[in-house]
């Protein structure tokens, strides 16, 4: 058990770490470091080099994510498999998912620079729980129609994560991870807490009169 969660959390951080935000950029001729928020999410990518680049940037986090959950529970099989048990638990693919985050967040291959780890927790979530990221991206939609800030929008979606655990009668480990990672999402967006309160967050379709701000 010990080897295999190494494993999966060596694994997980170093797909998370993989800077897809950068790479997209940089093919382009642009260091997304120095250009409008400075954040390799996908959201900074959309503003400053299109959608098409924004959305390729956003799906490459989201299947980090989702990589790094699915190799826990390959993992999670293959030991029940051999131990001659159905369920070996959730701990090697939560594992994968919070390494996944925390590499996005903070990536070897940029100096500990990353996003704020909303796709990635996303893709990771689908494969986890899929009616509650289901859940949690409806609240992003009607976040993000009525305000227009797409950091609002991802703190209300990774927000309504744990509530629909709890609903659906989720483990009680899968509850409060989800807390944890709501936690450390609006942790990540106290900045952008700070500039709605100023009245200064980018909305979509409108450009504020501050640089963008990043928010995945």
């Amino acid at each position: 058990m010990v080897v295999s969660l190494l494993i999966i959390v060596v694994a997980g951080y170093l797909l998370g770490a993989l800077p897809f935000g950068y790479l997209v950029a940089r093919s382009k001729g642009v260091n997304i470091f120095e250009v409008g928020s400075k954040n390799p999410g996908a959201t900074n990518v959309r503003r400053v080099l299109g959608h098409g680049a924004g959305n390729l940037v956003l799906f490459l986090d989201a299947l980090k994510g989702a990589m790094a959950v699915a190799l826990g529970k390959l993992a999670t099989a293959r030991m029940a498999a051999d131990q001659g048990q159905s369920d070996a638990g959730l701990w090697l693919p939560i594992a994968g998912l919070i390494a996944a985050i925390l590499g996005h967040s903070f990536s070897c291959f940029t100096g500990f620079k990353g996003g704020k780890s909303v796709a990635t927790g996303a893709g990771g979530f689908l494969v986890l729980f899929p009616l509650g990221m289901g859940i949690a991206l409806a609240v992003f939609a009607v976040t993000l129609a009525l305000t227009r800030y797409v950091s609002l929008a991802s703190m209300m979606g990774a927000s309504s994560l744990p509530f629909a655990a709890f609903a659906f009668k989720q483990p009680s480990f899968l509850i409060s991870i989800s807390a944890v990672v709501a936690a450390f999402v609006i942790y990540r967006h106290r900045a952008n807490l700070g500039r709605i309160r100023a009245g200064t967050e980018s909305k979509v379709g409108r450009k504020s009169a501050t640089a963008p701000n990043p928010n995945s």
